[in-house]
């Protein structure tokens, strides 16, 4: 059997409304979801730390996580995850055609840009707006710096909305937004950056 199978037959397992597990049987897409994106920051931790001997295991955290989506999916007939795997196999080579096609690309900089047109006329075709994919669970930094981004690449203002000088909220969330769309244009990640910032804080203050 191969081993993806024995991991997605152990979930079904679990999930089996007679002998499975109680809390995994109560869980849905919402309350799995915090979950997912806990994973992915347990991972990209351990990346940053070079803890490569946890990366397996946090990889594999992960990758439940995208099990346990798959087979609430597939309970209620939405999808099963071969279609996941189809659905992202797909797009790859959809979205790499200098490698499976004939489109040539020689860098890494032209292949981005290739990429952000590819998913541009996908957006079109699909009839969804500049903004629709840039999901609001992402970090608040992170997102304006997206948003950004997608702005200046589809001619529209990147500048913050207008907010009243007294609203102290207001005027810091756009001061906030104004650093993330500089990070945008500098091409740095603010999440990252600030980040760092708070390692270095953290390490100034380590002997008190």
């Amino acid at each position: 059997m191969p081993k993806i199978d024995r991991l997605l037959e152990l979930m079904a397992r679990l999930r089996e409304p007679k002998t499975g597990c109680p809390w995994d049987l109560e869980q849905s897409f919402a309350t799995i979801a915090p979950y997912t994106i806990e994973e992915a920051y347990e991972v990209d931790d351990a990346i940053r730390r070079e803890a490569w001997h946890e990366l397996r295991d946090e990889l594999g955290d992960l990758l439940l996580q995208v099990v346990f989506h798959a087979q609430m999916a597939r309970e209620v007939g939405l999808f099963v995850f071969d279609d996941v795997v189809d659905a992202i196999s797909e797009k790859l080579v959809r979205r790499h055609p200098n490698v499976f096609g004939d489109a040539p690309v020689e860098t890494a900089a032209e292949q981005s840009r290739a990429w952000e047109a590819h998913k541009a006329r996908e957006r079109a075709a699909r009839g969804a707006g500049v903004f629709d994919e840039v999901p609001r669970a992402l970090p608040a930094l992170l997102q304006a710096a997206k948003l950004a981004r997608r702005a200046e690449r589809a001619g529209l203002s990147a500048a913050p909305p207008d907010a009243p000088a007294s609203d102290a909220a207001q005027k810091l969330g756009n001061e906030l937004f104004a650093l993330a769309q500089r990070a945008a244009a500098s091409e740095v990640d603010p999440e990252a950056a600030l980040r760092e910032a708070c390692e270095r804080f953290r390490a100034r203050h380590a002997s008190r």
